[in-house]
């Protein structure tokens, strides 16, 4: 559901608030507004780039732009859409110098070496150290596989999907029709289906794994109810 007119105007309001500040380069505005879109902007630029060090630049050269130009927002669309079109402007940039003949509209499936997108690990430190290991070798498995889509899809993908955005948003973003939108989309999740059902089989096999200190600990415990072990 979309926010109701009233709950517009107070975004509205406080974004204008917040670029106004930015404007005159009040610091603690120009991080509220890095820290709400740090994680947009990367996995955007990230999904054209397909190098975390090279997106993080990106991301830093868009934000630069951005601040210096902050007079050229007008509020036709969020500061997010305004500021992530940026980013992507400034990736597409970094891969035409590589690639000249690049465009954003035909750029090809490429199936070289896939680099891994980051995201965060769980923060608790009482994640069983198997479990850890076996969401992380899962989540490289789809990491990739998103990695190896083509770019046109990929950056639907990661925005639909992984960013969350609506239909309508992700069209305004890359200059789409949304029924272009939903297609690609679809064709996305089936290209991703295809690509992780190979490659899972062997990380399943691995899942649920009951090995290690987790193995120790309900041994012991048998062993100290039958009375051959003494509780420690």
């Amino acid at each position: 559901m979309g926010m109701v007119p009233d709950e517009q105007n107070v975004v509205f309001a406080a974004e204008a608030d917040l670029v106004r500040r930015a404007q005159e380069r009040d610091a603690a505005a120009i991080r509220a507004i890095m820290q709400a879109n740090n994680q947009r902007m990367f996995r955007m630029a990230r999904s054209i780039l397909r190098s975390d060090s090279e997106a993080e630049d990106a991301v830093q050269d868009a934000y630069m732009r951005a601040f210096s130009h902050l007079d050229g927002f007008r509020g036709n669309s969020s500061l997010a859409t305004w500021l992530t079109r940026i980013v992507i402007n400034e990736a597409l940039g970094r891969l035409r110098r590589r690639r000249p003949t690049v465009s954003w509209s035909s750029q090809e499936p490429s199936l070289a070496e896939a680099r891994i997108i980051q995201f965060p690990l769980s923060s608790s430190t009482s994640e069983d150290p198997e479990k850890i290991l076996a969401q992380r070798q899962i989540r490289t498995v789809v990491e990739r596989a998103i990695d190896e889509l083509p770019a046109a899809f990929r950056s639907v993908f990661i925005a639909r999907v992984i960013e969350g955005m609506s239909l309508e948003e992700t069209a305004e973003l890359l200059d789409l029709n949304p029924a272009t939108v939903k297609t690609r989309l679809h064709r996305a999740r089936t290209m991703l289906r295809n690509s992780v059902e190979k490659q899972i089989g062997p990380v399943v096999m691995e899942a649920f794994p009951f090995a290690g200190k987790r193995c120790e600990r309900m041994t012991s415990s048998v062993l100290v109810r039958l009375g051959l072990e003494q509780e420690t």
